[in-house]
């Protein structure tokens, strides 16, 4: 008995809201998971071309001077880029506003304005967010390239006069997807998580801000709310890079 609510989906109240659990969860949701899932859509679309186009140019310009912007940007923390953005782009020349999600009077404007004011607002935490994935995901693509581009089936296949390109395409970047097909998996809980210095600077009520705010105010329910969660989502994560290397890699079926 003690524990049904928990088996019935009942989290109990949160202390600071006075709430169910499970409603101060869900009013935050939306919010990071728009930023998780504009960040990852960004990320997996520019650097897996990126570090594609890094691998087969190796060593030119290209890649000398885009590997200096990506370890420079890699090196700058999310929040102290967004302190800098902030500064100068909000403060300074007042191209984006400073904090929130939506301007005041949102719910009065037409579905075409609404989606230009969530955009606009969305600019810079977006910019801090993908400063630190933008690199890792890049170098992750462009190392394994690098990997496959020299090993011995590469040569075989090249001797056996197929196509370079066709080779690269068939069997280099196919096998050069696994890593990141299981990374991609793991990173369902930081695409819902979000970052709570992030979205402290920027005045966003997301679920990382909620989870910080939580731990410091002692509100013991929303915090194993937010456990069940993440660890929900972590199974989740692992069952679909699962799925996603088998989709991938010709060697792993399931039976």
């Amino acid at each position: 008995k003690e524990y049904s609510g928990l088996v019935q989906g009942d989290l109990g109240r949160s202390f600071r809201y006075g709430k169910p659990v499970g409603q101060v969860i869900w009013e935050r949701l939306p919010v990071s998971t728009y930023f998780g899932f504009m960040t990852m859509l960004i990320v997996y679309a520019v650097c897996l071309p990126l570090g594609f186009y890094k691998a087969i140019n190796h060593n030119s310009w290209f890649d000398n001077t885009t590997s200096v912007l990506i370890f420079m940007g890699y090196a700058i923390p999310g929040y102290v880029l967004g302190f800098l953005l902030i500064l100068f782009c909000a403060v300074s020349n007042e191209w984006f506003p400073t904090t929130g999600f939506t301007s005041i009077g949102f719910d009065e404007l037409s579905t075409g304005d609404k989606i230009k004011d969530v955009l606009h607002h969305s600019v810079l935490p977006l910019c801090a967010y993908l400063v630190g994935g933008f690199a890792f995901v890049t170098m992750l693509m462009k190392n394994h390239l690098m990997d496959n581009l020299s090993a011995d089936y590469m040569r075989t296949a090249i001797a056996k006069g197929v196509p370079f390109s066709q080779a690269v395409r068939r069997h280099a970047l196919r096998n050069s997807l696994i890593p990141l097909a299981t990374n991609l998996g793991h990173q369902i809980t930081i695409f819902v998580a979000g970052s709570f210095l992030i979205e402290t600077i920027f005045d966003i009520d997301g679920f990382g801000l909620l989870g910080f705010k939580s731990v410091l105010d002692r509100d013991i329910p929303v915090v194993m709310g937010i456990f069940l969660l993440s660890a929900t989502l972590m199974l989740i994560g692992n069952i679909i890079s699962d799925i996603l290397v088998a989709l991938v890699d010709p060697r792993v079926r399931f039976n």
